[in-house]
């Protein structure tokens, strides 16, 4: 007789298959997809952001003449469920299979490149997968290039879409990218304003990771070095958009994902979701909304964030909430209790005594 195994609650993720980095490595995007060209119907689907439209980039983009190429704005919505669904559609019904598809952009041309991969081989709606393991069917081959560092979604083995009931990801292993190109030279032209936003994402990322009880010492070894990058990058004495900190970002931003990824993130995401979903607020941004009004959760890593936002003259607005209704406020806050996951990292098991639906509007009440 087999004795009753005990059952394990230990993360067994999968990493990314293939990771390079340095500057310049983006010349090394063709060569890369070469061996797969041949796979499915013998094509590639470039998923671009729309910002390098006419722009230098546009040029390097190894498209060949069989390719699907679209540049997809983000600066109106995050990914959604409706979006992912008709692209699927499209593209099968323009050409079969693609050999892969490449992301090339910041965190939501990561997420929309990672969902597009697994719809194309699984039937029905994305709404249908939105949680964790509902993905019935590996996705195409992926690959993911960073123009923006910060959310590490180019780690994460999560797709975040905003659905019509709710945010949430299209969470399995393969999810992950098959491969990752990490070219600093290509996070050079951020408007200074995101690249604060989503630097602060890998910090408060962090934060949130190393601050409750899926905190180990895996996780707090990324962690640790992750934020270590950012103090540099956001306050150190060579702080700043330069060549070398846009290494360390990219590199906090990798560590940053894989600290969260073994861990969990915390209340500051939680009340994100609310205020992406209900509001259209881009993610990175929500998080430094947020997060500025959080010293009884986070103490020290607020303050600390507040320091940066200070050294580098961010302008973070007071005073939004006047502006919403009861039903907005209640809204956001339902989205935000529905993330138990976030909750018992941050919390504990007795969650749901602490943390009620009056406590999150009074939350979202101070931004």
């Amino acid at each position: 007789m087999v004795a009753a195994q005990t059952q394990t609650t230990h993360k067994n993720f999968k990493g990314i298959e293939k990771t390079v980095f340095g500057r310049g490595s983006f010349s090394q995007l063709d060569e890369i997809l070469a061996p797969r060209r041949g796979d499915n119907e013998g094509y590639f689907v470039f998923i671009v952001d729309n910002y390098f439209k006419g722009k230098p980039l546009e040029e390097r983009v190894p498209v060949h003449a069989e390719d699907l190429t679209y540049y997809i704005s983000v600066e109106e919505h995050e990914p959604t469920t409706e979006q992912i669904d008709q692209l699927r559609d499209e593209i099968l019904a323009k050409k079969g299979l693609p050999s892969g598809v490449v992301g090339i952009g910041g965190g939501s041309i990561m997420d929309i490149a990672k969902a597009l991969s697994l719809m194309l081989t699984n039937e029905g709606s994305s709404t249908l997968y939105q949680g964790l393991n509902l993905i019935k069917k590996p996705g195409v081959y992926h690959v993911g290039v960073p123009t923006i560092s910060g959310t590490g979604a180019e780690v994460s083995m999560t797709a975040v879409l905003t659905g019509p009931v709710k945010k949430l990801g299209l969470k399995c292993e393969w999810t992950v990218f098959n491969q990752v190109v990490l070219d600093p030279e290509l996070i050079a032209s951020v408007p200074r304003n995101w690249w604060f936003y989503t630097g602060m994402d890998t910090y408060i990322h962090c934060v949130e990771s190393e601050n409750g009880r899926m905190n180990n010492a895996y996780s707090h070894a990324y962690a640790e070095q992750a934020m270590k990058l950012c103090r540099e990058v956001y306050l150190g004495e060579q702080s700043g958009q330069t060549p070398e900190n846009d290494d360390k970002l990219m590199v906090a931003s990798l560590m940053g994902g894989l600290s969260l990824t073994y861990s969990e993130v915390g209340v500051c995401h939680a009340l994100s979701y609310g205020l992406s979903k209900i509001l259209g607020t881009r993610h990175c941004y929500a998080n430094c909304l947020i997060m500025n009004h959080l010293e009884d959760y986070y103490p020290e890593g607020v303050a600390e964030f507040k320091q940066m936002v200070a050294y580098h003259q961010i302008d973070l607005p007071q005073g939004l909430a006047n502006e919403w209704d009861d039903e907005t406020i209640t809204k956001m806050a339902h989205v935000s209790y529905n993330l138990p996951h976030m909750w018992l990292h941050a919390i504990g098991d007795n969650w749901q005594e602490v943390i009620t639906i009056d406590v999150l509007k009074d939350l979202f009440r101070r931004l």
